[in-house]
């Protein structure tokens, strides 16, 4: 029995999630784990114990192109496990406009960051008194950012 790894398998573009579940779906106890990442194009991550079972699976899979030859490690693609946190490139005195919530469609300047909670605080345009607003990282979105 080979090692444990992960292949990456080439798919037609914009195909990646229908054969993400395709091999998902197989019973296959050598095939362990699926990955169709969104900004991976064209391929899907799989570990599995060798690529012969791969081979054998993805001749009954349309849209499964190829194997990559060789294996990549978990550190190869982690940083697709992670979700990137919502105030990720927003920084302080960008301009946003509230998409969500009881200001939705306010515009609003950016006061504050705070990663952790994953929570911006913007200060209101059009109040007529400046009131802070904390608001999570998905609720808005940059309309302009100042030149740094």
């Amino acid at each position: 029995m080979s090692e444990m790894g992960v292949y990456a398998v080439k798919t037609t573009a914009s195909q990646e999630q229908t054969v993400a579940s395709m091999i998902a779906n197989r019973e296959e106890p050598e095939i362990h784990a699926v990955l169709s990442p969104e900004s991976l194009t064209s391929y899907v991550m799989v570990e599995a114990d060798g690529s012969a079972v791969l081979n054998r699976v993805m001749e009954e899979i349309p849209h499964a192109r190829s194997l990559v030859p060789g294996e990549s490690s978990i550190s190869e693609v982690e940083h697709f496990l992670s979700p990137k946190p919502d105030v990720e490139g927003i920084a302080e005195g960008d301009i946003v406009e509230l998409i969500a919530g009881p200001f939705k469609g306010e515009k609003a300047q950016v006061q504050r960051i705070d990663e952790g909670k994953d929570q911006v605080t913007v200060e209101l345009y059009e109040a007529t008194v400046p009131i802070p607003v904390t608001v999570r990282g998905d609720q808005i979105r940059v309309l302009d950012s100042e030149e740094r």
